[in-house]
């Protein structure tokens, strides 16, 4: 039997039932002032502030996948799984100086948006297009897998059940108050989820005897953040190298997670709320890898099945009425990120397809129904494409999950830093890049992990350096082309209004690094 449900009793199962309610109720709330006001659906009518903007970026980012993969690396490697967060911090403070202030100058709702007051229509309609697909598989399909295989795990029901509960909450949840209400419900979910972790790892700390005894029994690179170079899970070129091309494509340039930023009620606002996110991402190890070290230690049986890591010590550390608010977690985190994924789909689809080809005189009205619609087929296909998932791959997802991501990553991330940092970069450049670019990358994406996969053919590099070569390649194919164009169509936008930034910002983004720094001095002391 089911070891969580079996633990279940009337109180969690009240815990839960209240909790989806007040979900409901907060987004219907938020749905009939939005209604009262005529407000869209799409950037929270520009209110939000720092806290919101951080939360919902954290929520967003923070899906069920990084919960269990988190814990998972932790019990396989220990704490190596940090860089994914706190090398984050470059990323994270480039969106916040060069991308954020671009963004909220040129007033736009959309990336393609943004890229199209420079290049044109053609440039945001490949663009748009690239989004969707990226937003549909990246985000909602591999999220929603992951939740799946969580409830599955939790309630021990089919795939295509766990899946089709889930997306039909997110939806109801999003078609009804937008991302207005995503980033209200986002702030007190997540300090729902740092006090449930928080909680798991104190209860672990106190089972096994303190931090000595858990360092006493694992192995001393556990406390290691940089590997070696022949390391064969995360060898240190492959995170200096390949990490920053995915994140780049991730933070600065993803519509799930920088319309939050441009929903912001300034720039300040908006740049605080990146800050807020990076602070957050220090408590990665205490939140999500430290469950999974004290697993290794309290429960080695579980070999590799490291998986299983976070739920393992769910269901032996928390009391009776505890799992309940487990659970609440795990749906909070899931409706956070696919929450935020549908509201980024409605809002590229609705304001770069509908609005600029299909009918350019639609009424606020309008585009919250269209947005509404593309939401309910966000969710039909989301759910297919989950299942299918479950039926071609069931293990180890967290690094297909990765590597997807790098794959798609290369083009986005060379035609928005050039566009940024080189004016020089011509239309032709930027389309072929978005166009051939992303061809050939998901084409060695898919030779990567389907035809020649890795394990069977060792001969493969890394698959966060495959990233990062893809990226070379395309970054100096950019170059020739824009360079070599007889007729260059360049960079149409005026960038001389782009506001400045505070001093408060630059201060608390310099404080934030130094305690970046401090913590990779501390964990390679090995």
């Amino acid at each position: 039997m089911n070891s969580i449900y079996d633990k279940l009793t009337t109180l969690d199962f009240i815990i839960v039932a209240v909790y989806l309610v007040t979900l409901l109720v907060i987004g219907y709330v938020v749905s009939v002032k939005q209604s009262k006001k005529n407000e869209t659906l799409f950037l929270a009518s520009n209110s939000l502030n720092w806290y919101s903007i951080g939360f919902n970026m954290w929520g967003t980012n923070v899906g069920p996948s990084s919960l269990l993969a988190f814990a998972s690396i932790g019990y396989a490697t220990g704490i190596v799984a940090g860089n994914f967060e706190w090398y984050a911090f470059v990323f994270l403070l480039l969106l916040a100086m060069v991308f954020a202030p671009r963004y909220i100058a040129s007033k736009v709702s959309t990336m393609p948006e943004y890229m199209g007051k420079r290049y044109g229509d053609s440039t945001q309609n490949i663009l748009a297009w690239y989004a969707l697909v990226k937003i549909l598989v990246s985000w909602l399909s591999l999220g929603l897998f992951s939740g799946g295989v969580l409830v599955r795990q939790i309630l021990g029901i089919p795939m295509w059940q766990s899946v089709t509960v889930l997306v039909i909450f997110s939806g109801i949840f999003t078609f009804a108050g937008g991302l207005k209400a995503i980033a209200k419900v986002n702030v007190f979910q997540m300090i729902l989820l740092i006090v449930v972790s928080l909680t798991l790892s104190y209860l672990g700390l106190q089972k096994l005897g303190g931090i000595d005894v858990l360092i006493a029994k694992t192995p001393s690179n556990f406390w290691n953040l940089i590997r070696p170079s022949d390391d064969a899970h995360y060898p240190w070129p492959a995170i200096l190298l390949g990490y920053p091309v995915a994140a780049v494509a991730f933070f600065c340039t993803d519509q799930s997670m920088v319309q939050s930023v441009l929903g912001a009620k300034n720039l300040e606002q908006g740049q605080l709320g990146v800050n807020f996110i990076g602070w957050l991402k220090v408590m990665a190890l205490p939140l999500f890898i430290l469950p999974g070290i004290l697993c290794y230690a309290l429960y080695p049986e579980l070999g590799s099945n490291s998986d299983l890591a976070y739920m393992t010590m769910v269901t032996n550390l928390f009391p009776s009425g505890m799992n309940g608010l487990v659970i609440c977690v795990m749906i909070a985190v899931l409706v956070g990120t696919i929450g935020s994924s549908l509201n980024a789909l409605s809002t590229v689809f609705t304001n770069d397809i509908y609005v600029k080809k299909i009918n350019p005189t639609a009424t606020i009205k309008d585009q919250i129904k269209i947005g509404r619609l593309t939401i309910a087929a966000g969710c039909v296909f989301a759910i297919v494409i989950a299942v299918a998932i479950d039926n071609i791959k069931g293990q180890n997802l967290f690094n297909i999950f990765q590597a997807v991501l790098g794959f798609l990553a290369p083009s986005l991330s060379v035609v928005f830093l050039l566009s940024v940092f080189w004016k020089r970069t011509t239309k032709k450049a930027v389309n072929a890049t978005l166009s051939w670019g992303s061809a050939f990358s998901l084409f060695v994406g898919v030779l990567y992990l389907w035809i020649f996969p890795a394990d069977k053919y060792p001969a493969w590099p890394h698959f966060l350096l495959i990233s990062f070569y893809i990226f070379a390649v395309l970054l100096i194919t950019a170059v020739i082309i824009s360079l070599t164009d007889k007729n260059p169509e360049v960079n149409v936008s005026n960038e001389t209004d782009i506001p400045k930034t505070s001093k408060k910002v630059k201060l608390l983004f310099g404080l934030l690094g130094l305690v970046i720094l401090v913590l990779y001095l501390v964990f390679n002391g090995n």
